[in-house]
């Protein structure tokens, strides 16, 4: 009797398992979402180095991580490309916006996706927005009212259309109307443009209107990437160990010397992208 008992404990508890795969991780691996992605010139769409089509272009995917990669079609060889990453979930669209131009700082663009809130709030009205910028730290408004600066969660967003919108001194606002759902996050990544006007009236002002003739240019610090255990050198978002990863330099590769804090190095790792990198590995030349 009691053998019996086993026995039937053990085809419940393997039926249990079975109906767990079933419904739980082949229906998450079965599930999807839309993207539809809009740029300015028209470009040629890869996903996963896969050329899928060009702007404008809507398609479903499942749900998971993917790499975008726009290319400028026709007569736009001098505008930059653009690659990203960015999430699909189940049942929501991932919309992409980009405008390129002519290199990474003169470009702009966004991405918004929606997922659902992990603790919804107690009102049935209410959601939330997440905003990040590149770069960091441009002020947020939402509705033209100033609620903080980027990365930034807003909670308790009243359910209904909004006007998001991003400023950093120096560089384009960006603006969008987004639509928010009770009990969904509005996820929202602002890529900001330089305002190449305000950059040309400080370079005059630096230069006297006139244009720095050799002589007169500074030789500017290198900073050389030595050899690591791991075969790449990290470069962070602050002069800090705790600080995220923003990228990997490979050793012998040089760099010009922006700022020094501590231990860490500034440096610009891509063009107009900033980083940190230990002074352990690396050398002043």
């Amino acid at each position: 009797m009691k053998g019996k008992l086993i026995l039937l404990t053990l085809l419940v508890l393997g039926f249990g398992a079975v109906i767990l795969v079933r419904f739980f991780i082949l229906d998450n691996q079965n599930a999807f979402g839309r993207i539809r992605v809009v740029s300015s010139p028209v470009a040629s769409v890869f996903i996963n180095n896969l050329a899928v089509g060009k702007t404008p272009f809507e398609d479903k995917y499942k749900v998971g991580e993917y790499i975008l990669r726009l290319i400028p079609e026709g007569n736009a060889s001098d505008t930059a490309s653009w690659q990203g990453k960015l999430k699909i979930y189940k049942n929501a669209l991932t919309y992409v916006n980009r405008e390129l131009g002519s290199s990474d700082v003169t470009s702009a663009g966004e991405i918004f996706t929606t997922s659902k809130v992990d603790k919804p709030a107690k009102s049935g009205d209410l959601g939330e927005v997440y905003i990040e910028t590149e770069p960091q730290g441009a002020i947020v408004y939402l509705d033209n009212d100033e609620k903080g600066v980027a990365p930034l969660i807003l909670q308790e967003v009243l359910k209904g259309d909004h006007e998001l919108s991003v400023f950093m001194p120096r560089f384009l606002r960006r603006t969008q109307k987004i639509n928010i759902d009770p009990g969904y996050r509005v996820n929202a990544i602002f890529k900001l443009p330089i305002d190449e006007s305000q950059r040309a009236t400080e370079s005059a002002k630096v230069t006297g209107g006139k244009e720095s003739s050799p002589s007169a240019m500074v030789k500017k610090t290198t900073i050389l990437i030595k050899d690591t255990p791991t075969g790449f050198l990290r470069v962070r978002e602050d002069a800090a160990i705790t600080a995220s990863e923003e990228a990997q330099v490979k050793p012998g590769d040089t760099f010009d010397l922006l700022e020094e804090k501590n231990s860490w190095y500034k440096i610009e790792y891509e063009k107009g992208k900033e980083g940190w990198v230990y002074s352990q590995y690396a050398e002043k030349k």
